[in-house]
C-alpha cells in the first residue's frame, strides 16, 4: 500500500485518520503542493486531477479521499467505521461524509486562502489553475475576507458547527454511538478552523459547546495521529497571527448571518 499525500491538505488529513484508526502504515510519498509537484507528468498518469491523496492498494490507484475512505472500510473492516444498519449507513453519507464534496471543501479553501495563504507567494501554484480559478484565487488574496464569496463561506461552516451540535446533542458520534467516517469527514476542517484560530466559535460555552467536546474525544483517539503527527509548524506560524488578525471581521460575518 502506498499514499501520495501532504501533511497539511484537510483531504490527505482525512484518509490518514482512516488508516490510523485502522492501524494500516503504507508507504509515504509527500508531495509539495506549492511547488507543483502534484502536477507532474508522472503522479497525473496515477491521478488526473492532480490532487492528493492518492491511495494505491494492490497495485491499483484510488482517488477522491471520500471514495478512498469507503474503500478502506469495505476492504480493511477492523474496527468498522460505517454502521451496520444501512439506513444509518445512508444517512451519515448523506448528511455528513459527503457534506466535503457538496460544498464545505470548496467553503474551507476560500476562508484559509482569505485568511492566511493569500500571504504567501504562490506563483507555482497559480500557474497550474485554470484562467477562471486563477482569476478567483488573484481576486481572494488582494480583498481576503472581503473578497466576494467568503462571507457565504464563512456561513457554511457555522452552518455545519451547528449541524454538528444539534446532532452531538442526540448521540455520542455525528452518526450515532461510535466513531465513524461521518467524523473522519469534518475532522479536518474543524482543525482547520482552529488553526486559523476561529475555535471561538465552539469554545463559548454556547449552543455549540458539543462540538469542542466532540473534537477533544477525538483528539484522544489514535486515528488523530494521522493529522496530529504531520503538523508543519510553519503552516500553524502563519495561521496564528493572520487568524487572530482576521477574527473581528470573522466575527462581524457570523454577527451578521
Amino acid at each position: 500500500m502506498e499514499l501520495y499525500h501532504n501533511n497539511m491538505s484537510v483531504c490527505a488529513q482525512k484518509v490518514r485518520v482512516v488508516l490510523a484508526e485502522k492501524g494500516l502504515k503504507p508507504t509515504e510519498h509527500h508531495l509539495n503542493l506549492r511547488a507543483g509537484e502534484s502536477h507532474t507528468p508522472d503522479y497525473l498518469k496515477l491521478n488526473p486531477k492532480g490532487v492528493v491523496p492518492t491511495l494505491i492498494d494492490n497495485g491499483e490507484p484510488i482517488i477522491e479521499s471520500t471514495v478512498i475512505s469507503e474503500y478502506l472500510d469495505e476492504v480493511y473492516p477492523e474496527p468498522a467505521l460505517r454502521p451496520a444498519d444501512p439506513i444509518k449507513r445512508a444517512k451519515m453519507r448523506s448528511k455528513w461524509t459527503m457534506l466535503p464534496d457538496t460544498g464545505l471543501h470548496r467553503a474551507c479553501a476560500m476562508v484559509t486562502f482569505a485568511i492566511a495563504f493569500r500571504h504567501q507567494e504562490q506563483s507555482k501554484q497559480l500557474a497550474a489553475l485554470g484562467p477562471a480559478e486563477r482569476a478567483d484565487r488573484e481576486e481572494r488574496n488582494r480583498l481576503g475576507l472581503d473578497a466576494p464569496g467568503v462571507a457565504g463561506a464563512v456561513r457554511f461552516h457555522i452552518t455545519m458547527l451547528d449541524d454538528m451540535a444539534k446532532q452531538l446533542a442526540k448521540t455520542a458520534w455525528l452518526a450515532g454511538d461510535d466513531f465513524s467516517l461521518g467524523d473522519t469527514a469534518v475532522l479536518p476542517y474543524v482543525i482547520r478552523l482552529e488553526h486559523l484560530m476561529q475555535s471561538w466559535m465552539w469554545d463559548d460555552g454556547g449552543k455549540r459547546a458539543a462540538v469542542g467536546d466532540w473534537l477533544k474525544r477525538a483528539k484522544a483517539r489514535k486515528g488523530f495521529a494521522g493529522i496530529a503527527d504531520y503538523i508543519d509548524p510553519k503552516y500553524i506560524e502563519l495561521m496564528t497571527p493572520t487568524g487572530n488578525e482576521a477574527r473581528p471581521k470573522v466575527e462581524a460575518i457570523v454577527a451578521g448571518a
